[in-house]
């Protein structure tokens, strides 16, 4: 099952670094980041999407694998990467993987001006050890579909950890 969590911070390199320490975590197999977006609403109050994940890299890949695969069958593996990467892009830019951009942009107004929020799709995660290290950086829960339970563990971490840094 997936996790959702958006967590705020009073700027955006503030959430870049929560970015950074989650994509720690997943090197010590304490989560599966499967898509990351940072979000930053400007003083002005427009929002800025910072997407982690190229759609459209992934989809070129991805087809330029299955073209090369495709290709050698009828002995011409690079008119069949060059096609099925060309397939696999178009696919890719037209999907949305992961976190929905609309969805994200909608609970990006409650950001204040000037702040940022991080958006995590995680799986697999190890919630007790990996609220531990995000709590070292403070934060606002903005949304999670966390039980109840674990979502007051992880405000409670957070909140520590803001009230540590203001006294």
């Amino acid at each position: 099952m997936s996790t959702l969590i958006a967590i705020t911070y009073q700027d955006e390199p503030a959430a870049e670094r929560a970015l950074q320490e989650l994509q720690s975590l997943q090197s010590e197999y304490l989560l599966e980041l499967k898509n990351a977006v940072v979000v930053e609403r400007t003083a002005d109050g427009k929002v800025k999407l910072h997407q982690t994940v190229s759609a459209t890299a992934e989809g070129a890949l991805r087809g330029a694998f299955w073209g090369t695969l495709i290709g050698w069958l009828f002995l011409d593996p690079l008119l069949g990467a060059a096609v099925g990467s060309a397939s696999g892009a178009l696919a890719g830019k037209l999907s949305e993987y992961g976190v929905k951009n609309d969805f994200v942009k909608s609970l990006a107004q409650k950001i204040p001006p000037g702040a940022a929020a991080v958006f995590a799709l995680l799986r697999d995660v190890t919630l007790d050890k990996v609220e531990a290290d995000l709590a070292k950086l403070g934060g606002t829960v903005l949304y999670t579909n966390l039980s109840i339970d674990d979502e007051l563990k992880l405000v409670e971490a957070l909140s520590k950890a803001k009230d540590s840094t203001n006294s």
